[in-house]
């Protein structure tokens, strides 16, 4: 094990997209576990949007970042965390990370599962599709969906839980023609359109003439205001993210018939997936044997090397990805 760790530190509080001068890599020997703690070198990282919005107030300047993470313990200080155990932490942009029993979750021991898979339809970005399908709103075979950023790990990972569990016709949006065929061909969605290719209602309009069950929102926008348009009676808004204005703060504010959420009787509702970690149990027992038998397919960018994490978050937030972004170890 190298002797030197490295730490992701942000410089500064960007203003639009942030850049590689907002962050920065700190050398400093490996940390030393204390009684009750164990060492783990991190093996994988999840970049994700919503590190974007958390640079704006919520990570401190000068520090480590935070960050969901896989990695092997290597010494131990716990008999509840024993060596050689891969945990899930959420102590990442970093090499190697000092943790307690509670800041950590051993995985489940699936033979013939990817590692990476918890970080994408088994993690966090599952877990989101999973709930937010589930949960709140509360699918129904044979219903009709429209995603936005259909591309990205939540949207891919949506598509895919929709149709086994029986949706009806799924529509996307994504950012590139490339991204709309991966959707068509690889996914599974019926249709799915380019948000760059004309105004959204009529892009939606096209995509779904006959209006849609449910809009799955990772973006927020002028896409929100179609959808609520596009909606049958007593149809719901799941809202995921608003990743279309984390780099624009002065994009104007979304427009549509405030009355259609009354005459019928639409439902919108935000959630946080760090409230809903009890359904992590039940979206193994329901992904697992999907994974593999081959039903189930993680749709994962993977870049090599912990030195370009930086690059892969950057990446990610321009559009870079297709399903979720990771950063692998580079001796992985």
């Amino acid at each position: 094990m190298n002797d030197i760790a490295l730490t992701v530190q942000q410089t500064a509080r960007p203003t639009g997209f942030p850049a590689p001068d907002h962050f920065r890599f700190a050398e400093s020997p490996v940390p030393e576990p204390a009684p009750g703690t164990a060492l783990v070198e991190n093996l994988y990282w999840s970049v994700d949007p919503y590190h974007r919005e958390m640079m704006d107030g919520d990570f401190a300047l000068g520090a480590p970042l935070e960050g969901r993470t896989l990695g092997r313990v290597t010494e131990s200080r716990d008999p509840a965390l024993p060596e050689g155990e891969i945990v899930f932490h959420r102590a990442g942009w970093r090499t190697h990370s000092v943790v307690r029993p509670k800041e950590t979750r051993r995985l489940p021991h699936h033979d013939g599962v990817p590692l990476s898979a918890y970080l994408s339809v088994l993690g966090g970005t599952g877990l989101t599709a999973y709930v937010g399908l589930t949960r709140i709103a509360r699918l129904r075979e044979g219903e009709d969906l429209f995603v936005s950023a259909a591309a990205g790990g939540v949207g891919t990972a949506t598509g895919r839980f929709a149709r086994l569990l029986g949706a009806g016709r799924l529509v996307g949006s994504a950012g590139s023609p490339a991204k709309v065929r991966y959707l068509k061909e690889r996914v599974g969605y019926d249709e799915a359109f380019d948000h760059h290719a004309g105004a959204a209602a009529e892009l939606l309009g096209k995509a779904a003439p006959d209006g849609i069950d449910v809009f799955v929102d990772n973006v927020g926008g002028a896409q929100l205001g179609a959808a609520v348009g596009a909606l049958r009676e007593r149809g719901r808004v799941v809202r995921v993210g608003t990743v279309g204005q984390y780099n624009t703060p002065d994009a104007p504010p979304v427009l549509f018939n405030h009355a259609d959420v009354v005459e019928k009787s639409l439902r919108v509702e935000g959630f946080l997936v760090r409230d809903y970690q009890d359904v992590q149990a039940e979206l193994y027992e329901f992904a697992v044997p999907h994974l593999l038998s081959g039903r189930l397919v993680p749709d994962e960018t993977v870049v090599d090397g912990f030195e370009r994490i930086v690059e892969a978050f950057l990446s990610m937030l321009r559009g870079g990805n297709t399903g979720k972004m990771i950063v692998r170890h580079a001796s992985r």
